[in-house]
């Protein structure tokens, strides 16, 4: 899997260590643990390298702080046609 690093700061590290739990995921997690698998309902969620994966995606925690940080270089563009995140969002 490859590193996400956008003005040094490496994403997926932020994601491994945030603190929020979202309980499908907390879920998810324990299952693994407790019949010591490492992919759980047809792929759907998968742990490789410290993080969740859903359905072959990163799975990023409801930290609305990260959010913003893990999109604002893909929605901040000229190209993107935004201007900026704003303070309060719904992603």
């Amino acid at each position: 899997m490859a590193e996400v690093i956008i003005e040094g700061v490496d994403l997926l590290d932020k994601v491994r260590k945030c603190e929020v739990k979202d309980n499908e995921v907390v879920k998810a997690v324990e299952e693994m643990k407790r019949t010591g698998v490492k992919m759980l309902r047809d792929e759907e969620w998968c742990q490789e390298d410290g993080l969740m994966l859903k359905e072959e995606k990163v799975y990023i925690p409801r930290d609305e702080k990260l959010r913003a940080e893990v999109i604002r270089p893909y929605h901040d563009t000229p190209v993107g046609g935004h201007g900026g995140l704003s303070q309060k969002s719904d992603y």
